[in-house]
């Protein structure tokens, strides 16, 4: 199975959006921020492109919203 398709994984882009949507921050707009095009960001959402730790932060950022809320929010996700 491919590490893009992980449930966890769905989850997590899942959060992202949601954390986007409700900042009320479009993909444009966001793309804008990551000084990337909306094309990058439409690939995440529809997890065709893989984001790696770096880019989370970077996005996280842009919305913005804190790593550590974001995590929290992912049920899969425990913090000592």
């Amino acid at each position: 199975m491919k590490s893009i398709h992980d449930e966890r994984y769905k989850q997590l882009v899942k959060q992202l959006i949601s954390a986007r949507v409700a900042a009320g921050v479009t993909q444009t707009v966001l793309s804008a921020r990551l000084g990337k095009p909306q094309s990058y960001v439409a690939k995440v959402e529809n997890l065709e492109r893989r984001l790696d730790i770096v880019e989370l932060v970077d996005w996280l950022a842009a919305v913005p919203m804190q790593l550590e809320d974001f995590l929290l929010a992912l049920p899969w996700v425990k913090l000592a």
